[in-house]
């Protein structure tokens, strides 16, 4: 009841901020104690980011996805598949976490069977929760090379089945406000913080033109590895594709025509469509490994994991999950909202990412600056991999030694955050 009391006045508006050591977090890495032994990512790709159920994806697999990334991940730095020491795969809808989908895609994929492969499931964190098991493995030495992976179809399987749970989860108040939908979680949020309509759908159309403009500018085309597709049209045509290009992202949207959408679920909400993440289908894969072997190696190094975390907040407003989740990484990495230069915060819904901008008092053109979740989509697996792509590829154009972020808030009551260096070139 005191942590709960605790959390509840760290995130009222205009209270006190309760220190983040009292909050309690699983914190998932650290600094490592010397050069040759810190956590370096070597490399990462993704798929473009298809529309579920109507995009170029719909009729792909997600092993299919899955496989397409792990390859080019591997193809790219010249490194054979049984150099490394375990694969982790976040997923969310498929059976088991994936776990039989993530073994086919190893196989697909070329890799020998010595290497072992598993899969992970910490809903819209899953591909970063992946990343950080991987680093814990490489941290105590048990692995020198890893591959953390994130993947999702939500064309081909839905959000909605709970699974078994106790009759008795009515009588326990918070075990109760995990079955919340996440919409209505946002509308908790957005009532809770005074998020206002125009405020989330502000944030949405940034999102959209910032995406557009890092389209348009070929900013995505390096981090996109092509995926040729079978997909079936309503009379069952198929045709052959080539998929290179993220698909949610609506050019020319306006404030006009976000405000005319009808709130999707409350009568008298503000939480629509349009500021809203989109379903999506994608896959993300990223290459890590210990410094001292990546150099042996000869191979590059793209990214310093700083420090990472993970917090719980109250079920019912889980979308405030980054605003404990950052906090506690940047104190686990010895830095300060200052001294960070992009954050990727995935935006499940504009309310919740307007109020951790605001929260954190981050600087409106760090968060986000190729646009987020709202434009590019979320497919729930793959997002935190995703993420931590496209931030250190934003890291490496800048030039120059930088610092990032990549943040969620996760469904049930929690936020997953993580640091990273791009050492300079």
């Amino acid at each position: 009841m005191n942590r709960l009391k605790l959390i509840s006045g760290h995130l009222s508006p205009g209270g006190s901020a309760a220190p983040l050591p009292d909050l309690r977090s699983s914190d998932c890495g650290c600094a490592a104690p010397s050069s040759g032994d810190e956590v370096v990512v070597v490399h990462g790709r993704r798929t473009a980011i298809g529309k579920a159920k109507k995009g170029s994806f719909k009729d792909t697999t997600p092993d299919e996805l899955l496989s397409a990334v792990m390859t080019a991940v591997l193809k790219d730095v010249g490194l054979s598949p049984d150099q490394l020491g375990d694969v982790c795969v976040g997923n969310v809808l498929q059976p088991g976490a994936g776990a039989l989908m993530a073994r086919v895609a190893h196989f697909l994929s070329g890799f020998p069977e010595k290497v072992p492969v598993y899969t992970v499931n910490r809903q819209c964190s899953s591909g970063l929760q992946a990343l950080l098991n991987i680093a814990g493995s490489i941290r105590s030495g048990t692995i020198q090379l890893g591959l953390a992976c994130g993947v999702e179809s939500m064309s081909l399987r839905s959000m909605g089945d709970p699974g078994d749970l106790s009759s008795g989860l009515s009588a326990n108040a918070k075990a109760r406000d995990c079955l919340i939908p996440m919409g209505v979680t946002s509308e908790n949020v957005a009532e809770r913080f005074r998020v206002s309509r125009r405020q989330q759908d502000s944030f949405a159309l940034d999102s959209q033109i910032k995406a557009a403009l890092a389209r348009d500018s070929g900013l995505f085309d390096q981090e996109i590895v092509p995926v040729s597709v079978t997909v079936r049209d309503e009379s069952g045509q198929e045709r052959r594709l080539e998929i290179r290009r993220d698909e949610g992202i609506r050019a020319g949207t306006t404030l006009e025509d976000l405000a005319r959408l009808r709130p999707a679920f409350k009568p008298d909400g503000t939480t629509t469509a349009g500021n809203s993440s989109q379903v999506s289908d994608g896959a993300a894969a990223v290459l890590l490994g210990r410094r001292a072997a990546v150099e042996e190696l000869g191979l590059p190094v793209l990214g310093v994991l700083r420090g990472s975390a993970v917090v719980g907040v109250p079920p019912d407003l889980m979308g405030v999950g980054p605003a404990l989740a950052i906090p506690a990484a940047l104190q686990q990495a010895g830095l300060k909202v200052n001294d960070i230069d992009v954050f990727e915060i995935n935006e499940a819904f504009a309310s919740q990412a307007v109020f951790c901008v605001q929260r954190l008092a981050l600087p409106p053109e760090k968060v986000n600056p190729l646009g987020g979740a709202i434009a590019l989509g979320h497919p729930l697996g793959c997002t935190g991999a995703r993420q931590v792509v496209t931030l250190l590829n934003e890291l490496r154009r800048r030039g120059r030694r930088a610092f990032g972020v990549v943040s969620m808030c996760i469904g049930t009551g929690m936020g997953a955050a993580a640091v990273f260096e791009y050492p300079g070139p």
